[in-house]
């Protein structure tokens, strides 16, 4: 009787250890690729890691020669050894993003710091030029970075209506502004903000330039401020 059933234990026991092997090289082969792909997705992240590294080095190679004119906005001292001038679009979440930024700077750093904000609307932001404009005429009745703080507060409100209720709400006298407003009295003043941008290189919003040292897009305030205290000593 044993020996009878002897091949079909046999086969049975081999059959079992090749399932046993294959399921072991299945095991070994999906390891193997797996600590291949973290690898492969390690490498990239470094990569990854060191491309933004790079972008947030390079731009502080090069400093531009920024111009601060007479009929500028400066929030802070004028005499400030920091001088930071930002090309910004009233309409974008960025710029917006940035705006925060930028008065936590103002309010840490105080009389060593000094803020330039010229206009540079992008031409697929519709309300971006309007608001540029409304800008400068509340500026003309010594409003102008109230108004620009309430319109990057309601961003998603920005209108021709709009700006008139922040114009009555900041008690300015609403002939002046109306009429400011409607003439596009500083038409020429924004192009010549643009033209100059698009000559130092500013292509999107945010662009700032800190004493010359360009930094691109909406960085975060701790970056800011290494490139603020680089300036400092």
């Amino acid at each position: 009787m044993l020996n009878k059933q002897s091949p079909k234990f046999l086969l049975g026991l081999m059959t079992g250890i090749a399932i046993v092997s294959t399921v072991g090289f299945l095991i070994m082969t999906v390891a193997y690729f797996q600590k291949s792909k973290l690898v492969a997705d390690g490498n990239k992240n470094e990569e990854n890691k060191q491309a933004v590294q790079d972008k947030k080095e390079a731009p502080l190679k090069e400093k531009q020669d920024v111009k601060i004119g007479k009929n500028d906005y400066v929030r802070g001292d004028k005499k400030a050894k920091v001088e930071i001038v930002e090309f910004s679009d009233i309409q974008c979440p960025y710029c917006s993003r940035f705006h925060g930024t930028m008065k936590q700077v103002m309010d840490n750093y105080g009389d060593k710091v000094q803020w330039v904000f010229k206009h540079f609307p992008l031409a697929f932001h519709s309300q971006a030029r309007p608001a540029a404009l409304a800008a400068e005429c509340a500026g003309e009745q010594g409003k102008y970075w109230d108004f620009i703080d309430y319109m990057y507060e309601n961003q998603g409100s920005l209108g021709e209506e709009f700006f008139k209720s922040t114009a009555e709400g900041l008690k300015l006298k609403m002939d002046q502004f109306n009429k400011c407003v409607a003439d596009q009295k500083y038409a020429t003043k924004i192009d010549q903000d643009i033209a100059e941008g698009k000559g130092l290189g500013v292509s999107g919003t945010p662009k700032s330039f800190i004493n010359g040292v360009p930094v691109n897009g909406a960085y975060p305030y701790e970056e800011v401020k290494k490139i603020i205290d680089e300036q400092l000593k």
